[in-house]
């Protein structure tokens, strides 16, 4: 079979099927991020640091359970372990919708992200497709966390005026509800088990300098995007006057120019097969916006928005399938594995610094540090002029 053929109509619907619940997590997990900033500063114990906390808590369990829920989803199945997972989600939600001050919300947040199934939904992913087409499985699924990604932040602020933040957190345990109900209609293994991530191919997958370029942008990636939203939304407030409910009407035409502007590019990189090229260029980009958001103002500002967010949504979208194109296939799943536990640690450590920023040093000062982060990643990710073989001892090489 060529890899040019279409997807069976099977394989089709089990990548969207499960994109749907993965994506229907995410969404609750996003949802808040737009408005946290602003409403959880007017809860008990709230300061810029425990806003961050709150931001970017459920980004620390998820990087610690990431790989363990992946190896228990090889001993105990797939199904239970994303079922398993969403209950605990749905827990987290509710712990949050009840709170009453800012700590509270954090634990929330943080057993939100005690449901970590990326891994067990990429693996039964891999169940029920044929290697020939799993990377355009693990794109159809991509999709639908960037889609996620894009609803949240344009109906989190539509949706704060008339719910507020305790009933945002409220939907967010219904979707998760939905969610459950759906995993018993996921596809079964269509054959035998993929392998999922394996701790002996650790040392491996960490030796590839090529992997370590891919996880050390997503790492910052989401450090970056997280701690904006520790500043953007306080200053939208104070710059330009606008309540947390409006906040719709910037990010709604910001979020599609930018997913106007990034299709051409990436399109234009595969053609030519130049995608290991995104990282840098992405990386460079983001530096450039956020040195700009930084010091300037008014419609210049918004510009440098749209500018951010075409970097990220070109990363986010080019960036996992190159990991799961350069991994060998014995060690896809701890290659994406790693990957996964880079992007939920960097949104921790993206909501807790710009925090810290914020409180000391003003909104200003996330900018700053996410541009001096964002191009020193740039230089760190760039590939060698040679583009040295990524592949693993033993493995076939495959380049782009």
């Amino acid at each position: 079979m060529s890899a040019t053929e279409p997807m069976p109509a099977e394989q089709i619907r089990a990548a969207a099927s499960l994109g749907f619940v993965f994506g229907v997590r995410m969404y609750g997990l996003f949802l808040v991020l737009p408005v946290i900033a602003i409403l959880g500063a007017e809860m008990p114990g709230a300061t810029a640091i425990t806003v961050g906390l709150a931001v970017g808590a459920y980004g620390l369990t998820q990087a610690l359970l990431q790989i363990p829920l992946g190896l228990a989803a090889d001993r105990w199945g797939r199904h239970r372990v994303i079922m398993a997972g969403l209950l605990v989600f749905i827990a987290g939600s509710v712990v949050a919708a009840m709170a009453e001050s800012i700590w509270v919300v954090i634990a929330g947040r943080a057993l939100q992200g005690c449901g970590a199934i990326a891994a067990a939904v990429m693996a039964l992913l891999a169940d029920s497709t044929s290697e020939h087409h799993r990377s355009k499985a693990m794109a159809l699924l991509g999709i639908g966390v960037g889609g996620s990604f894009l609803l949240a932040l344009m109906t989190g602020p539509l949706l704060v005026g008339p719910l507020g933040l305790s009933g945002l957190f409220w939907l967010t345990a219904v979707l998760g509800g939905v969610a459950l109900a759906l995993v018993p209609k996921l596809p079964a293994p269509a054959g035998p088990r993929t392998p999922g991530a394996q701790p002996s191919r650790l040392p491996e997958v960490l030796r590839n300098k090529y992997l370590l370029r891919l996880d050390l942008g997503m790492l910052v990636l989401h450090a970056v995007l997280t701690s904006i939203f520790v500043a953007v939304p306080p200053l939208l407030q104070s710059e330009f006057g606008m309540p947390a409910a409006s906040h719709w009407q910037v990010y709604l035409p910001v979020l599609l120019v930018s997913v106007i502007a990034m299709a051409p590019v990436l399109v234009i990189a595969s053609r030519r097969e130049r995608q290991h090229w995104l990282p840098p260029i992405g990386m460079a980009v983001l530096a450039v916006a956020l040195a700009g958001l930084a010091f300037t103002g008014g419609a210049a500002w918004l510009l440098l928005l749209v500018l951010f967010f075409t970097a990220f949504n070109l990363m986010e979208a080019s960036m996992p399938a190159q990991v799961s194109r350069k991994a060998p296939e014995t060690a896809r799943a701890t290659a994406l594995g790693v990957f996964s536990t880079s992007q939920f640690a960097g949104a921790f450590l993206g909501g807790s610094l710009g925090g810290v920023l914020a409180h000391f040093w003003g909104e200003s000062s996330v900018f700053i540090a996410g541009a001096a982060v964002a191009l020193i990643c740039a230089v760190l990710v760039t590939p060698p002029a040679e583009r040295a073989a990524t592949a693993f001892p033993g493995e076939r090489k495959t380049l782009d």
